[in-house]
């Protein structure tokens, strides 16, 4: 077994409850971030959704010619922004009117001639770079002569786009001061570690040991303790998230590589921490 492996393992065997603790803190602090992942996550997945659903729809002249109305649906399904065009007639127009609005199916039954227009529904990609683009599409399609009036929930559109971007803002600022809380948690205990190996180090320098032998182990404790408290965090929050879902909130799941990244990123967090303690120790002496 490499020196620097035993030296950790050694570590852990000498100051065990300080070891213990140390994960513990660091699970502490990224159980916040795995709950507020979840949350964010799942705030996500409703964010698809309501995006999915945006539509730009273009009411036409009962004038406009078939063969032009044929062709600009051609036109407008060519563009890169759109998922799918639907040409709606007049007759389902009110077909449709009558099913979503029964309430009303005794006015639209007493009609003598169909008040309705016939139109375009524009159903668009998933993920747009925000309402500017939506608001492009439903421009060009405006600018065909024979569309009376394009609507696509503007005030609504801007609101969800607007979530989307504070969601992600908050994701990045809140996980990097956690990140930052576990890094100063395990800087602490490796140096509570470096200080009781006070000795042994010093000595350790003077028969000529390299920066990088001495800071290997303490790299290798950060590691452990880092991914320790990570798989310590990750039961934590799944606990959480099983006695939520289905009884309180219909949640998700976070995905396979949200749960490695998190991981990984425990025990990055760790030789970070164990980096920078050792580091500073080593210019001190």
């Amino acid at each position: 077994m490499p020196y620097a492996l035993r030296e950790a393992i050694a570590a852990f065997r000498r100051t065990p409850l300080l070891s213990a603790l140390s994960a513990l803190m660091i699970a502490l602090s990224l159980l916040l971030v795995g709950l507020f992942g979840v949350m964010a996550y799942n705030l996500q997945l409703v964010l698809r959704q309501m995006e999915s659903r945006v539509e730009v729809v273009a009411y036409l002249r009962d004038d406009a010619p078939p063969q032009a109305v044929a062709h600009a649906q051609q036109e407008i399904e060519r563009l890169q922004e759109v998922r799918e065009v639907l040409y709606i007639s007049r007759e389902q127009a009110l077909q449709k009117a009558r099913a979503e609005l029964p309430e009303f199916s005794g006015i639209f039954g007493s009609l003598e001639s169909n008040p309705l227009p016939a139109s375009f529904e524009v159903r668009l990609m998933p993920n747009q770079s925000g309402s500017e683009a939506v608001a492009a599409v439903a421009h060009r399609i405006e600018a065909y002569p024979f569309v009376e009036q394009v609507r696509y929930g503007e005030d609504w559109l801007d609101k969800v786009f607007l979530l989307r971007r504070a969601a992600g803002a908050t994701t990045l600022v809140l996980g990097g001061a956690f990140a930052v809380v576990s890094m100063l948690i395990i800087a602490a205990a490796v140096r509570l570690a470096i200080y009781a190996r006070r000795d042994e180090i010093a000595i350790m320098r003077q028969v000529g040991a390299t920066h990088g032998f001495v800071r290997m182990p303490f790299l290798i404790e950060g590691l452990i303790t880092g991914a320790a408290g990570a798989l310590l965090a990750l039961g934590a929050t799944y606990a959480i998230f099983a006695l939520l879902e289905g009884s309180v909130l219909d949640i998700e799941w976070l995905p396979d590589a949200w749960v490695l990244g998190g991981l990984a990123g425990g025990a990055l967090v760790g030789v970070a921490a164990s980096a920078l303690a050792v580091r500073r120790y080593l210019r001190e002496v």
